[in-house]
């Protein structure tokens, strides 16, 4: 690991290179195959809880030792050993046009419990000002974590919750085969008035990128919503050429092909 660097007079950490390229990549293949719309206008998110619901549990496996390790960092750093609790995990990404001006991630009463935060895979100038100014190209993918000195709000704690639900309800024959949320989870639109009359799925857009489309059978019927369609068994065209796979759904697909 490289060196550690600081600046005296601030209260920050920084340690480059603190994830390997590789881990950059399961990370990204983690977010472009079961991201949803976020909490801002042309941004996608994925997080733990997500993961679980979705059927993609095994995901979690990757953020564990970055969790620790960066635990460890923090709680040496800062002088707080063994006081530290992970408050949220998520990668977020910020597509063309996304921005966000300088503020702190503790800056509403509901987020008070946020003491440190983090942010990976993230490039910034010698000034190093929290915020995200206007993407022009690409899509600004960052790994952001939240500790709280406040036990309460343990993420770990509400994760174990959810997998024992998970493993005591659902089939685990198929617990390998992922189950997509909500349809209006994966629905961009960017004209959040529009009522989703004009925008796209974000599912069907990567695989679009990748070189791929989908086919949907003529025995689906043409007043089904689109989105619901993908909810159901799909197969890929890729140059005229249909695929013989066919996958449970669009989820499985970017799975395989991300």
């Amino acid at each position: 690991m490289s060196e550690v660097e600081f600046e005296p007079q601030s209260p920050r950490l920084f340690i480059p290179n603190f994830l390997s390229l590789n881990e950059c990549r399961e990370l990204e293949f983690i977010h472009k195959s079961s991201s949803t719309v976020g909490y801002r206008p042309i941004v996608f998110s994925t997080t733990l809880s997500h993961l679980i619901a979705t059927n993609s549990s095994h995901f979690i496996i990757p953020f564990i030792p970055i969790r620790e390790r960066l635990k460890d960092k923090l709680e040496e750093f800062f002088k707080c050993e063994y006081e530290l609790f992970i408050e949220f995990t998520g990668l977020i990404s910020w597509s063309r046009g996304a921005s966000i001006g300088w503020h702190s991630d503790d800056n509403r009463p509901y987020l008070k419990q946020r003491h440190f935060s983090d942010v990976l895979m993230y490039t910034a100038d010698d000034h190093n000002i929290h915020s995200v100014d206007e993407i022009t190209e690409g899509e600004r993918l960052t790994l952001a974590l939240w500790f709280s000195r406040d036990g309460s709000h343990d993420e770990d704690m509400k994760l174990i919750s959810l997998l024992s639900r998970h493993l005591l309800h659902d089939n685990m024959a198929d617990s390998y085969l992922p189950l997509p949320a909500s349809s209006n989870m994966y629905w961009f639109s960017k004209d959040q008035a529009s009522n989703y009359q004009f925008g796209f799925n974000i599912c069907w857009a990567r695989l679009h990128v990748l070189g791929y489309d989908i086919y949907i059978s003529q025995d689906s019927s043409c007043e089904s919503d689109v989105s619901e369609s993908l909810l159901k068994p799909v197969r890929l065209v890729r140059e005229n050429e249909l695929l013989d796979q066919e996958f449970v759904n669009i989820m499985h697909a970017l799975q395989v092909f991300c």
